[in-house]
């Protein structure tokens, strides 16, 4: 039985990056919530709670499947280890077991990689995170975003926090393809290295 205000352990927390916000909605850099939101409707969890400076909802995969909680940090990207970090804490889930879904502008658009730890290669969310984790040691789902032909700051930031410049339905594959390793991840057929 769950106490009221108390959260349930979880045998996994898939920690979608982005920032609130309608007008980051449906931009590269929210690519870690579009997969989040795809994760909750496929494993059909219900509506995320305001909980742990963020959205969270939980619930088992399919039947007989891993405890799930999937969370969207509502403290914008930059500061995301200060909603991931307590929520992994109070779920008891070990840092092995966390997911961080985050776009990555060092890849093409449409990669998709997979990895357990390893650098933060610039990114803020991910630096925010293992400040909330007290380590990088976490498992990542790295969704390719691209790259404008640029490395003024302003240029990268313009072109991330802006709206896709693909095909809807090329996003939409993207964003089916990082759910299916998130899953692979959380059922055990991708095992990290």
């Amino acid at each position: 039985m769950r106490l009221p205000g108390r959260a349930a352990p979880v045998d996994w927390l898939v920690v979608g990056l982005g920032n609130p916000g309608a007008q980051y909605a449906r931009t590269p850099h929210n690519v870690g919530f579009q997969v989040a939101e795809a994760l909750i409707a496929r494993w059909d969890l219900g509506k995320p709670k305001k909980t742990f400076a963020g959205l969270y909802v939980d619930g088992r995969t399919m039947p007989g499947g891993p405890r799930v909680g999937v969370l969207l940090p509502q403290t914008f990207m930059n500061d995301s280890g200060r909603s991931a970090g307590p929520a992994r804490g109070a779920l008891k889930v070990d840092l092995d077991h966390v997911v961080a879904v985050h776009d990555e502008i060092d890849l093409k658009f449409g990669d998709v990689r997979t990895r357990l730890g390893g650098g933060l290669a610039g990114h803020n969310g991910l630096k925010s995170l293992k400040q909330g984790f007290g380590s990088p040691d976490f498992a990542r789902v790295r969704i390719g975003v691209g790259r404008p032909d640029s490395t003024d700051p302003d240029i990268v930031a313009a072109y991330v926090l802006g709206k896709w410049r693909q095909p809807g339905a090329d996003v939409a594959d993207l964003v089916d393809r990082a759910a299916d390793a998130v899953e692979r991840i959380v059922d055990g057929r991708d095992a990290l290295g």
